[in-house]
């Protein structure tokens, strides 16, 4: 389903950087965006991802929430891992994360300090 949804039917699509532990559920999950993030949970359609090896994602559907779990069984998942942030996420960097791409370029502008 995650694969093959269209990320235009999704108010708002959020990724938790770092580890989250995937043995949580709905309501673990939900106090992680409420109290470490002050994320409003309670917006119809929007799409909370939270990564291991595997991705969890928590969706508000206005009368519940929807709780997905996806395990590819070749290759993984490729998200920010580094930081602890909640971050929001285009259309197209769900299709990369979707399809075991990278959400951030990894080519970089960058100034040097001199020449070789």
């Amino acid at each position: 389903m995650l694969k093959d949804a269209d990320p235009e039917y999704f108010s708002g699509i959020y990724i938790v950087c770092g580890y989250t532990d995937l043995r949580y559920g709905i309501d673990s999950l939900a106090a992680i965006l409420e109290r470490k993030f002050h994320a409003k949970l309670f917006v119809p359609n929007t799409l909370f991802l939270f990564c291991a090896s595997k991705v969890k994602g928590l969706l508000w559907e206005g009368d519940g929430f929807l709780l997905l779990y996806k395990r590819v069984e070749s290759g993984h998942f490729s998200w920010p891992r580094n930081s602890n942030d909640l971050r929001s996420m285009t259309a197209e960097q769900f299709h990369w994360l979707m399809q075991g791409f990278a959400i951030d370029p990894i080519i970089h502008d960058i100034t040097p300090d001199h020449s070789s």
